[in-house]
């Protein structure tokens, strides 16, 4: 799901305790302001008997960088 949102913490969990709250609050904050539906159409998600189908994911990868300061 690629809705655009970051976050960070010390540890791995930390990070992923931070995610999961900035997700939660970008959906909550879009429901509220009414883009929601926008906001899921255009992460490829399709809304069907009422509920919301996540796309398929076709690959995942990782890249990294090292810069010389």
């Amino acid at each position: 799901m690629s809705l655009d949102v970051m976050s960070s913490g010390k540890t791995p969990e930390e990070a992923r305790k931070a995610l999961d709250e900035a997700v939660h609050l970008f959906l909550v904050t879009a429901s509220d302001i009414g883009t929601l539906n926008e906001i899921l159409q255009e992460a490829g998600y399709e809304l069907k008997e009422g509920r919301w189908i996540e796309p398929s994911w076709i690959a995942i990868e990782k890249h990294s960088a090292v810069l010389s300061v």
